[in-house]
């Protein structure tokens, strides 16, 4: 099993190319946690700001892609996506785990996330909204932020994804691939 999974893409076309070249070739699902298209009025817009040109990229993704809805997601977007944009949150079951699929804005703290995760049973808890990686299990549940793919708030300025794989989640620096976190799962 391999699923790629990212976050706050904010409209940048290149940010989804360097994910999909880099990391999510051969995956057989791509998560997406929400704010695919628009840049947000907190946000920059960098030179591949190309909301019509990632949405194409989506719709023409030979990996099937779930997306949750974020706050920078509007209607108008999911009518450009081929793909349903869920709201707000995606279930997935894939080889028998339990993965939620949140944007993160709805359930912010961990004491809700946690209580959502134990009460969905879920095995991998995903989320973004705040741009900055999280990895780490807390009772039976593994809680990943991948980070935002274009507009990171991390301190050093690395844009990050995440690959599930092998038994491990990793977060990669999406410029440089190095793997900047690691978790090794039980499962």
């Amino acid at each position: 099993m391999k699923i790629g999974i990212l976050s706050d893409t904010h409209g940048h076309e290149g940010a989804w190319v360097r994910a999909c070249e880099k990391f999510f070739t051969g995956a057989d699902l791509i998560l997406h946690a929400g704010d695919v298209a628009y840049h947000g009025p907190r946000n920059p817009m960098k030179p591949d700001y190309n909301p019509m040109g990632l949405i194409e990229r989506i719709n023409a993704s030979e990996i099937p892609v779930i997306i949750a809805k974020g706050n920078c997601d509007s209607d108008v977007d999911a009518s450009c996506l081929e793909v349903p944009l869920m709201s707000p949150y995606a279930y997935v079951v894939w080889e028998g785990r339990r993965i939620i699929v949140t944007h993160g804005d709805a359930v912010m703290t961990d004491a809700e996330k946690d209580a959502m995760a134990q009460h969905l049973k879920a095995d991998l808890f995903i989320s973004g909204h705040v741009h900055v990686n999280v990895l780490e299990k807390r009772g039976n549940t593994v809680f990943l932020n991948p980070g935002s793919a274009a507009l990171t708030k991390r301190s050093d300025g690395r844009n990050t994804v995440a690959v599930l794989e092998d038994g491990a989640i990793r977060i990669f620096d999406i410029d440089t691939g190095e793997v900047l976190h690691e978790l090794a799962l039980d499962w």
